[in-house]
């Protein structure tokens, strides 16, 4: 579907899959809002019941392993069978076959084998599954003045001074040293008690309040107010053994809770994230405020989207990965081989394998790295170009590039690949919209679209917009996250 041409830049030939005349033609360069497309009844019923779902989603699962644990029940109940079973059966893959990855509890690869041979490519939907937030240091728990607390490091780009009287909750894993796995899940459920951090009172915060909002709050300053009751002692080697009486009754608590001792933080993974479940949002309940939306809302559509795959004519993957607020290292983030080797087992399943005919798999592929885009806030109109911005209502999101000032870091996707998908979109009444992330020199950010792209892929960045990006509480739209869904679909089902 490359556009043609011959020197000079004239066009020879437009081999185009869809005619000008087939496509829903904009009168201008400015969106319609696409709840237009939805009025009252049964066809906005639909954008509710999707966003109802997964508001429950992202209410329900606040951390990587969480989504990975219900995404992997829900594609087995869809018939998607674990790529090691299938490995070790020996069975041979086919076409219209769904098989799965799971890396490390972290991150999930999903499959769904088309009519063509794989070395003629993927349709890929790849999103992230991590979201800023704090984490409990490996030593965390200590005493002072009476009230126990808990150490944490911050992860991902936040402003931190976002984050204090929030009631928190901790979600996570406690892996013991006879191999047994502890989930911890508190704060969430209406019963449970929440924690959070504390902030100086505004009668004494003169000195505070000349600080830089960078300054405002220290990440040393991150830690977590769990308790202040003293651990009641008997005898005399009792009230020795217990100098930290308040530490050493949550202490006494978490044996009784969980079977731990102190040192197994040593090899927990705890996550400090908002209390609550994410709400509708408005009056018109048009959006949904919650925790994670960043990447969440991206990666739930992409999911579904895979779902509905039926032998289709390329192979559909749908790729979720942890990491990327980092920088998308270690071995469950993007940069590692995790997607290239499952691609490899996939083809020596379908008999398919050798070296040559993976490199051009991963070559011939076209991907939509979803991921969230910039909402235009009429709050701070002066970041951002009106013309190159994304809106709430306007559908899903293209970034041909993203990355900061003069593009430094970013993916930019070929005039001929967006063609291709605006092709796509409108052949099947997609609402969509391009932006940009903000003016040019305000900043930057990127996502894991470059790392897809050093194997000669054909990517661009395409999401939902969001308001309050990578603060506690974050806001969609709930058309726009259906768009993104409808938008997914149409993408897997199309040779781009």
């Amino acid at each position: 579907m490359q556009q043609e041409t011959a020197a000079g830049g004239r066009v020879q030939s437009v081999p185009w899959k869809y005619k000008t005349t087939e496509l829903w033609r904009h009168e201008s360069m400015e969106r319609k809002n696409a709840w237009e497309k939805y009025p009252e009844g049964e066809k906005r019923e639909a954008v509710y019941r999707f966003a109802e779902d997964y508001r429950r989603f992202i209410s329900d699962c606040k951390t990587e392993r969480e989504c990975v644990t219900v995404l992997e029940a829900e594609a087995q109940k869809a018939g998607f069978v674990n790529l090691e079973e299938v490995i070790a059966s020996g069975r041979t893959l086919q076409a219209g076959d769904k098989v799965y990855a799971n890396n490390m509890g972290k991150g999930l690869a999903l499959f769904v084998l088309g009519e063509k041979d794989l070395s003629c490519g993927m349709n890929i939907l790849g999103a992230h599954i991590d979201s800023p937030r704090m984490d409990l240091k490996q030593d965390p728990l200590y005493e002072d003045t009476d009230f126990a607390m808990l150490d944490t490091h911050y992860y991902g780009g936040i402003k931190k001074y976002q984050w204090v009287t929030l009631p928190l909750a901790l979600h996570g894993v406690i892996a013991k040293k006879d191999g047994t796995l502890v989930q911890v899940n508190v704060g969430d459920k209406p019963e449970d008690p929440v924690f959070g951090v504390t902030d100086l009172l505004v009668h004494l915060s003169a000195e505070q309040m000349e600080k830089k909002a960078a300054k405002v709050i220290e990440g040393e300053n991150l830690d977590l107010l769990i308790g202040s009751i003293p651990l009641e002692t008997e005898g005399e080697d009792d009230k020795k053994a217990a100098k930290e009486k308040v530490k050493a009754n949550i202490m006494k608590i978490l044996e009784k809770e969980y079977g731990i001792e102190e040192e197994d933080f040593l090899s927990a993974e705890i996550e400090v994230v908002p209390a609550g479940e994410a709400r509708d949002y408005g009056f018109d309940r048009s959006m949904i405020m919650g925790y994670g939306h960043d990447d969440r809302v991206c990666a739930y559509p992409s999911f579904m989207a895979v779902l509905a795959m039926e032998k289709p004519e390329l192979t559909s993957v749908c790729l979720l990965v942890d990491k990327e607020e980092v920088g998308s290292v270690g071995a469950s983030g993007m940069q590692s081989r995790f997607f290239e080797n499952t691609v490899a087992e996939v083809m020596n399943a379908a008999g398919t394998y050798s070296e040559l005919a993976l490199r051009r798999a991963l070559k011939n592929s076209s991907v939509l790295s979803s991921d969230v885009s910039a909402a235009f806030d009429p709050n701070f109109p002066s970041v951002m170009t009106k013309r190159n911005a994304a809106y709430f209502g306007r559908g899903l999101v293209f970034n041909k590039y993203t990355g900061a000032r003069g593009k430094s870091g970013s993916n930019d996707a070929n005039a001929e690949y967006v063609g291709a998908l605006r092709a796509i979109m409108d052949h099947n009444d997609v609402a969509f919209q391009t932006a940009e992330l903000g003016k040019v020199d305000q900043g930057g950010g990127g996502t894991i679209a470059y790392i897809l792209a050093n194997y000669g892929m054909r990517v661009i960045d395409s999401g939902v917009a969001v308001l309050n990006m990578h603060a506690p509480w974050e806001i969609i739209s709930k058309v726009d996250l259906y768009e993104a869904y409808r938008g997914y679909v149409a993408f897997l089902k199309e040779q781009a």
